[in-house]
């Protein structure tokens, strides 16, 4: 059944995808387009909020749901059910997930990350913050780090103890996890408990095999594509630096626990093989997790691809064990 399901959803991708660039306005409703035919799971409840500046999505578990968790299924009881879920209160003891979402940095928003977002929450019992940070071309790099650097600022400043934050997002988003770190210890902030990448983008040289290798393959993804949004991001400026490119040029040391899940059949499969590397490298632990025959961010086909929902269980697990072991909190003044 799962060959089956792989080859409609690259079918299907493959339909949407444009013959050429596009302008922004078109990509922008396109994508929203797509993702509203998602599958969020039921019995998450969300919130408009305000996070460091910037409109946030609140995502947590509807009052009453048991919910499911990754370790052990529903609890039946309508909790969390994982010791460090929501408080109910919202307060600074609640596990949260720090959310970036995909969209190349051009488009995309929370609520087209919503059956990511969801899924987590609906698996952990952690509550989520998808940060509606700002796009390009309006703003390029590096305002979308100076948002999530806020955001996670204003996390801290509530009380929040950054053991019980991890950081999440999908392609350009899952980039994000990793460059927000980077943002984070160089002002000497803690560290969050963990960083989960789905499908992250995580290389503006765009100099990985991968992305020759895969071409044609890849049912999302074209390198004009690619080359169409990412300039649009940087502007002009030297993608040769470690925000823009932390697959190549990123000193991850004293990273928390990272696990990059990615699809074998994307153009920026070796942005995360050769992130992984680094962290090992910097004797990071680090989980590089390759699903064979699907496609870019393929865990937001949730209840409709098993992959999918193997992943999710999966990067669920991770999270709820690394705030279980206490993260690593770890201040780098």
């Amino acid at each position: 059944m799962s060959r089956e399901q792989r080859t409609k959803i690259d079918a299907m991708l493959r339909q949407w995808r444009p013959a050429g660039p596009q302008p922004v306005a078109a990509m922008r409703a396109g994508f929203s387009a797509m993702m509203a035919e998602m599958i969020v799971p039921a019995g998450i409840r969300t919130t408009e909020t305000e996070l460091g500046g910037r409109p946030a999505l609140l995502v947590e578990r509807a009052e009453g749901d048991g919910g499911r968790d990754a370790v052990g299924g529903s609890d039946g009881g309508g909790g969390a059910g994982v010791g460090h879920g929501s408080d109910g209160g919202g307060g600074p003891r609640a596990a949260t997930i720090l959310y970036f979402h995909g969209g190349g940095f051009v488009f995309g928003s929370p609520r087209t990350a919503l059956s990511l977002t969801g899924s987590l929450v609906a698996r952990t019992g952690f509550r989520a913050f998808s940060v509606d940070y700002r796009l390009a071309p309006e703003h390029p790099f590096p305002a979308a780090i100076d948002d999530t650097l806020s955001a996670y600022r204003a996390l801290l400043d509530s009380g929040q103890d950054p053991s019980a934050i991890v950081f999440a997002g999908d392609s350009a988003g899952g980039g994000l996890a990793v460059t927000t770190a980077l943002a984070a210890r160089d002002a000497g902030l803690p560290l969050p408990a963990a960083i989960l990448g789905f499908s992250a983008g995580l290389d503006a040289t765009r100099t990985g095999r991968s992305m020759d290798t895969k071409a044609g393959v890849d049912p999302i993804f074209t390198r004009q594509g690619l080359d169409h949004t990412g300039a649009m991001y940087v502007a002009g400026q030297d993608p040769h630096q470690p925000l823009l490119s932390p697959a190549v040029l990123a000193d991850l040391t004293g990273f928390p626990p990272m696990l990059l899940q990615v699809g074998a059949n994307e153009m920026l499969l070796d942005d995360s093989t050769r992130l992984a590397a680094r962290a090992e490298a910097a004797g990071v632990d680090v989980v590089l997790d390759v699903t064979a025959g699907v496609p870019h961010v393929f865990q937001a086909y949730t209840g409709v691809l098993d992959e999918a929902d193997e992943a999710l269980d999966r990067a669920a697990l991770f999270l709820v064990q690394r705030v279980r072991a206490g993260g690593a909190g770890v201040r780098t003044a």
